[in-house]
């Protein structure tokens, strides 16, 4: 997958489709790719195509599609992470062949729907996501959907990236390397559209943190906005690897960033 930047610009969230069933040759396009990706966690995640009607599977946001993508994978302390990065590169490459997606992790019956993932007791299903060519026009839901979490809104560039730490808002202008990669984290989908992550740029790094939306619950085996910093460091690493730079995944928080009510997560040193 190539283009990065483009797929990103131009990726959207689809609940509406065309009603045309996708070709064995789409759809093995898709598996090959979801089987070959990989997360910095180590987390293997497992995809499967399910089919509505054979599983009973339903989703009632989503319209003009019975074929699914389902992804799981072993619950540990970066599961939620992992799944986020592995989805959202899944999610990107069905954009770059002409697909439509749009996370789902709520509005499902999660029974049938883990049931046809087989999930097991020690594994995880955050989110799933229809697959299909998108309609030339959205649904009235859709349209209500997207204006009530003002989809394509995002918080300014100075509000989520920070200079040597949180008392520094950092300039576009001023992030040189670290500006496209941060640009495109700045554009990830996130759940109810929170942006929750944050980054401070500091000794050639850029360190992730979350910033937990109030009143957004979470638990061991679903954590929504931690999946979300996933998604955020799916787009930093694919677009910066895309540029042709040198990045390294490392867990150590810097010692010169007060976290400011935030989480760190890890960081990605570019070379």
């Amino acid at each position: 997958m190539t283009d990065i930047k483009k797929q990103i610009e131009s990726r959207r969230s689809v609940r509406t489709y065309n009603g045309l069933p996708l070709s064995e040759s789409l759809r093995e396009q898709l598996l090959t790719y979801a089987n070959s990706i990989e997360n910095p966690f180590g987390i293997p995640a497992e995809f499967r195509l399910l089919d509505a009607k054979k599983y009973g599977l339903s989703c009632p946001v989503v319209t003009g599609t019975e074929l699914f993508v389902g992804g799981k994978l072993k619950n540990s302390p970066d599961a939620s992470l992992a799944f986020g990065y592995s989805f959202e590169e899944f999610v990107l490459f069905a954009r770059s062949i002409g697909l439509g997606t749009v996370w789902i992790g709520g509005t499902m019956n999660r029974d049938a729907f883990e049931k046809a993932m087989e999930l097991s007791e020690d594994e995880i299903m955050p989110c799933v996501s229809p697959v299909g060519v998108t309609a030339k026009k959205m649904s009235i839901r859709e349209s209500l959907m997207r204006k009530g979490v003002k989809a394509d809104e995002r918080l300014p560039f100075e509000e989520l990236f920070f200079d040597g730490s949180f008392d520094t808002p950092l300039r576009k202008e001023n992030a040189g390397v670290f500006a496209e990669p941060l640009e495109m984290v700045r554009l990830a989908p996130s759940a109810v559209n929170k942006q929750p992550w944050r980054v401070v740029i500091s000794d050639n790094a850029a360190h992730f943190y979350l910033m937990r939306s109030k009143g957004f619950g979470h638990s061991e085996r679903l954590d929504m906005q931690m999946v979300d910093i996933g998604i955020a460091l799916c787009h930093f690493a694919l677009t910066a690897k895309d540029k042709g730079y040198h990045i390294t995944f490392l867990k150590k928080q810097p010692a010169n960033t007060a976290d400011n009510g935030a989480e760190y997560i890890c960081s990605y040193v570019i070379e």
